[in-house]
């Protein structure tokens, strides 16, 4: 009797394909919470019910709904999928990043997305699980754990900074429309793709605002040694709407968060992901 053989670069590749499926899975998770985010945030700008929420009171309000909790788990293991995404651009840089002065602190970048996503998944476990889980205070906590450190407020300053670098990288991603290097733009029309670059410009945008602000007032905080100062993406949305005309600013931001909510969607489909 004849075996059928299998060759071993199809046996080297399957691992590869798991590891594709989760990352897809994973932006795609990363999309609904932003857009979620963005919804709340855009009906509280204009009084049509939502609330200024961050990412994990996005969650909870999600598992509020009529089979809320499935939907959060769902949503849960979606995220697992992009933290072990994280991690294997960490380990083993699967789409050849390591080049230039910048490899480094991508590679560090990558390891801060993954410790974030990995507690907003724990999070959203819990909550989908039953368990009750509190939104409050965590990025203060945090705040405050490291101020008491030697280099404490040298630290949390360099954090900040580091925050305000990444919102600029939002602007740097957005202007010269660097994102494209990574989607299959050959499997979209013509329209699509004017499209899709119109909404995950605007989406990359509306993030980099959002990261200034939190930047500027970690670095606030920093200063004063006040980890009460510190504001996560709910704070930074409460900032905006405290300006002049902030109700059309936090709409426009919401909707900006949307688009970028939409930016990882089309990331989950799109992306040229190489394991």
């Amino acid at each position: 009797m004849k075996l059928n053989h299998v060759p071993e670069s199809a046996l080297q590749q399957e691992p590869a394909k798991w590891i594709e499926r989760f990352a897809r899975f994973g932006y795609a998770a990363k999309g609904i919470v932003y857009i979620l985010v963005g919804i709340l945030a855009f009906q509280a700008a204009f009084h049509w019910g939502g609330k200024v929420t961050n990412s994990q009171g996005a969650l909870q309000t999600v598992a509020t709904q009529p089979f809320g909790r499935i939907l959060l788990f769902l949503v849960a293991l979606g995220l697992i999928g992009y933290v072990v995404w994280q991690v294997v651009q960490t380990i083993w840089d699967p789409e050849h990043n390591d080049r230039g002065a910048g490899a480094i602190a991508r590679r560090f970048s990558y390891v801060i997305s993954g410790l974030i996503y990995a507690s907003l998944t724990w999070f959203a476990l819990r909550v989908s699980l039953g368990n009750p889980a509190s939104s409050g205070g965590g990025s203060s906590q945090q705040a405050a754990t490291l101020l008491s450190k030697p280099f404490g407020q040298w630290l949390l300053g360099l954090i900040g900074v580091a925050i305000i670098s990444y919102g600029f990288y939002c602007f740097y991603r957005a202007f010269t429309r660097q994102f494209q290097r990574r989607l299959k733009l050959d499997q979209m029309s013509q329209t699509t793709q004017k499209w899709v670059t119109r909404i995950s410009r605007f989406g990359l945008f509306a993030k980099g605002i959002v990261a200034l602000v939190i930047g500027y007032f970690v670095i606030l905080a920093a200063r004063a040694a006040d980890p009460n100062q510190i504001r996560d993406t709910e704070g930074a949305l409460q900032a905006i709407q405290q300006q002049p005309l902030g109700a059309y600013l936090m709409g426009i931001t919401a909707l900006g968060l949307i688009a970028y909510g939409v930016f990882m969607e089309t990331q989950a489909r799109y992306r040229k992901i190489s394991p």
